[in-house]
């Protein structure tokens, strides 16, 4: 009979040791979703508060080019209330090809192109660019980590558990950027 109490103790004191385990290595997980979700987030902003400045350069040379002008302001306040992965890749490539439309207007405007603010902010733009790419490769990394791990047996008993544990979206780009 004490023999009988031993092992069921020791089985219930392994089984709560293993999920204690599981449940940390999916805490890790999670926690590593959202720092690099949190580093995406701070590379846009970047990129987004560099948007009025190249508007307000362009405006002065090319003044008539409003519509273009206004569809980058709209496709910023767009990129800056996104907070799901999908809604803000989707936003950013937006943003994106409103950007490309900027740069465009330079080629017909060689006053501006010419411009040294002009050039720095899109050379900026075109590092935070290279940054959001980076981030992003971290933060899909991470999802493919948190979402792989949480689909192996047994350690998807314990993720079904939890809803903080749930399946994450990647953040990716559509318009091959």
């Amino acid at each position: 009979m004490v023999i009988a109490v031993v092992v069921v103790a020791g089985l219930v004191a392994v089984t709560v040791a293993w999920f204690v385990v599981q449940y940390n290595r999916l805490a890790t997980l999670a926690n590593a979703v959202d720092a690099s979700w949190g580093d995406i987030d701070t590379q846009l902003q970047q990129r987004h508060d560099l948007v009025p400045n190249l508007v307000a350069i362009t405006k002065a040379y090319a003044a008539h080019e409003r519509a273009v002008l206004d569809a980058v302001v709209d496709a910023r306040n767009v990129a800056r209330g996104a907070v799901r992965p999908r809604a803000a890749a989707v936003a950013d490539d937006a943003l994106e090809t409103t950007l490309l439309r900027v740069f465009a207007l330079s080629e017909a405007y060689p006053e501006l192109k010419a411009n040294q603010s002009f050039v720095d902010l899109q050379r900026r733009l075109v590092g935070a660019e290279d940054a959001i790419a980076g981030t992003r490769q971290r933060y899909n990394a991470a999802v493919q980590d948190l979402n792989t791990t949480r689909e192996l047996f047994p350690i998807n008993l314990v993720a079904r558990m939890t809803p903080r544990f749930a399946a994450r979206e990647y953040f990716t780009v559509t318009n091959g950027a």
